[in-house]
């Protein structure tokens, strides 16, 4: 089971796209067939392209008028893009980011030869001719939680009676973290950006699938057992996720 970011739609036939004009802009328009979808689904892409998503017995015509009766929205999201693009997402001195739920301010000292770095308890040299911080100060978080995650999964699975097969700290660009059939956990780094009580209970969330494969009542009994305040790390998640997740960069393969 997996903790999402964002909706994943499965498998799907891709249509070849027409054009729709949103606030004088034209964009690609794609329809989308999924026999599994239960009602059609409007989104606009990463890549500015309109999709909107047919379930089994839909039409081409009623997913114009899906796309049309929310143009609104579709405007909205436009211009909420254009506001992001035209802010610096740079990490330079000064940058306060989320270390273990904290901010942290990056302070820069310039050598001859190397760049000091230091963003809460870590520090590190680099190229002085890097202007944006960012991916080198997600390397070093990256570095931090492939050997904390880990430890702490083991650590919260042997306190609740659960066997653990393997442990992955990874880059998901969806998902806070997943559960294998096989146990296999699986995390996405950022978690070491959180507060420690909201990492533990994202492990956990994964950990309560070893029990309940699927997000019935019996799970979330399961989870309020394992996590009992799981209600306000999730109202922390809800307000700063979309933080973490803004990802301008790759931190890279370690």
């Amino acid at each position: 089971m997996q903790l999402q970011l964002l909706f994943n739609p499965g498998p799907a036939k891709e249509i070849p796209a027409n054009l729709i004009v949103v606030s004088g802009r034209t964009l690609p328009f794609q329809l989308v067939r999924n026999p599994r979808a239960r009602r059609y689904v409007l989104r606009l892409g990463h890549d500015g392209v309109v999709r909107v998503t047919v379930p089994r017995g839909g039409s081409a015509a009623e997913a114009w008028k899906v796309a049309d009766k929310h143009r609104g929205w579709l405007e909205k999201q436009l211009q909420k893009r254009n506001e992001d693009a035209a802010r610096d997402h740079a990490w330079r001195h000064g940058t306060e980011v989320l270390f273990r739920g904290e901010r942290v301010r990056i302070e820069v000292n310039d050598g001859e030869a190397i760049r000091l770095v230091k963003a809460g308890a870590i520090s590190f040299a680099t190229d002085p001719n890097i202007d944006d911080l960012r991916p080198a100060i997600e390397r070093q978080f990256w570095k931090i939680a492939r050997v904390e995650l880990p430890t702490r999964t083991r650590e919260l699975a042997a306190k609740h009676a659960l066997e653990v097969k393997a442990v992955t700290v990874r880059n998901q660009r969806s998902r806070w973290g997943s559960c294998s059939r096989n146990a296999t956990i699986s995390l996405n780094w950022r978690l070491v950006q959180m507060p420690p009580a909201v990492s533990d209970y994202i492990i956990l969330h994964e950990l309560a699938h070893l029990r309940v494969m699927n997000h019935s009542r019996k799970y979330w009994r399961v989870v309020a057992q394992m996590c009992p305040d799981y209600q306000a790390a999730e109202a922390w998640v809800k307000v700063h996720g979309k933080q973490l997740q803004w990802m301008p960069t790759r931190p890279g393969r370690l």
